[in-house]
């Protein structure tokens, strides 16, 4: 309650002082300009990267995120995408899961069932590892691949969820974001229907939240979607999360990466 209370007298001050309607956090943001706070979690990813850990005492030199053993550059700019080696189609953050069991000998079970950090905690290993990978693609083309038919079928699936209604509201993600200058209290909703929305929106996580002062990550995003529309859990890792991810990152094809962000 405390935090919410602060966030509100944040965007009552921020709009009194002339920012701009749509978005009263762009202030906010112009105040730290190159000083995000996420830069913190993207140094402690790029060093937990580097660092020799699990019970195989291995770095993620050898992990390959779509373009090569170790190359991180440019990476998460063209992911989700089929991994031969896994026989799926695996966002930045089920990939690097995988990387960290397979070559660290880390316990898939025990980092995914801790994924995200609550409120106060320490940041996750994931949330700066992704953070970190984000970095890495600042300023290139968004180029999520379609070129094998699994690609393809984790669009079609993602594409279908997004659209369906369900839960005991009737909701879709649609609902929320299948038009223009739909907003919820403080927050514009971006249409994901549509390039723009959808560059928008995927260009920008893993982002730092001003509300919760810490990096979420894309799985997040799409865990509390769902939650906020009355859904089951949406587990980390799932096929639906990275089909979800998939949809919203091939309706962004051309945007240009800037992640991590500030968001409310």
């Amino acid at each position: 309650m405390r935090r919410a209370w602060q966030v509100g007298l944040l965007a009552g001050a921020l709009l009194a002082a002339g920012a701009r309607a749509d978005d009263p956090f762009a202030s906010y943001r112009e105040m730290f300009g190159d000083d995000n706070p996420a830069e913190l979690a993207v140094a402690q990813g790029q060093q937990l990267w580097n660092t020799p850990r699990g019970p195989r005492q291995e770095t993620l030199a050898a992990c390959d995120l779509g373009l090569g053993a170790g190359v991180v550059r440019g990476a998460y700019a063209a992911m989700p995408r089929y991994f031969a080696d896994a026989g799926i189609v695996m966002d930045v953050e089920t990939r690097l899961l995988d990387c960290m069991a397979r070559i660290q000998g880390i316990s898939k079970d025990e980092v995914a069932a801790h994924a995200f950090s609550g409120r106060g905690e320490r940041q996750t290993d994931l949330e700066v590892l992704a953070a970190f990978v984000a970095s890495e693609s600042r300023g290139m083309p968004i180029d999520v691949p379609q070129r094998v038919a699994a690609e393809r079928e984790s669009f079609a699936r993602g594409r279908a969820l997004f659209y369906r209604r369900s839960g005991p509201y009737d909701f879709a993600c649609a609902s929320c974001h299948g038009a223009d200058h739909q907003r919820i209290r403080l927050q514009e909703l971006p249409n994901l229907t549509g390039a723009e929305g959808s560059r928008s929106a995927f260009a920008h996580w893993p982002a730092y939240r001003i509300s919760h002062g810490a990096v979420r990550t894309m799985q997040w995003r799409m865990s509390d979607c769902v939650r906020q529309q009355r859904l089951p859990e949406l587990l980390f890792g799932s096929q639906a999360s990275v089909d979800l991810i998939d949809y919203l990152g091939v309706m962004a094809q051309g945007g240009t990466m800037d992640a991590p962000s500030l968001r409310r």
